[in-house]
């Protein structure tokens, strides 16, 4: 299907360009979102006749996004969830996971405005994209942690994997101390019982 943009559209064009797309890319998302019109005689002058409009409602939009990208990029936000001991999560962390948390933070982000590389499985920071504006985005940061402590720690720059092997080397660490407390100080000599000199010249005799 042949359809004019009314807006840029990330990958496919700018404002009044005139593209062929699959027939369901169209229906479902374009037309339904006012990003695009079928590209008909009737269409393309209308476009032409309102394109001023649509230009100057376009620069205003771009303007208030600018605005709120220049408060939300560089945000981060926590997202609290089960995970194994080894750091992978009991399920996935959404886009509109990262939305809710967002708007939990005090920005109005919504779940389409969220854009994933790929499925957030691990505990982490996790960096993503939020579509402001055709032409404006920002990143944010998910930090996916168990609870708020292991939050804070992982956003001082450590891994899961780094905090696990502290925890162990302390652990290691105190096992040892223990056993140093309870042999015998350095230098003390050890005396044997008496009663084991006696058995031992009885066996001589």
């Amino acid at each position: 299907m042949e359809i004019v943009l009314l807006e840029r559209v990330e990958k496919l064009g700018q404002m009044g360009d005139v593209v062929k797309v699959k027939d369901g890319y169209a229906r479902n998302f374009l037309l339904p979102q006012r990003k695009a019109l079928r590209a008909t005689a009737a269409n393309m002058k209308r476009f032409e006749t309102e394109r001023a409009q649509l230009e100057a409602r376009n620069l205003e939009a771009k303007k208030e996004a600018e605005a709120v990208a220049a408060k939300l990029d560089g945000q981060k936000f926590v997202v609290i969830r089960q995970a194994s001991e080894a750091g992978s999560l009991y399920g996935s962390v959404t886009a509109r996971d990262a939305a809710d948390a967002a708007t939990d933070g005090g920005f109005s982000v919504e779940k389409r405005q969220i854009v994933l590389d790929k499925p957030v499985k691990e505990l982490g920071l996790h960096e993503m994209r939020v579509i402001l504006h055709p032409e404006v985005s920002a990143k944010i940061t998910i930090n996916v942690a168990r609870s708020a402590e292991e939050a804070e720690i992982q956003a001082a720059g450590k891994s899961v994997a780094e905090m696990r092997a502290e925890q162990e080397a302390e652990e290691a660490f105190d096992v040892a101390e223990l056993f140093e407390e309870e042999s015998a100080p350095e230098g003390m000599e050890v005396i044997e019982p008496e009663g084991d000199d006696e058995a031992s010249e009885d066996e001589a005799r």
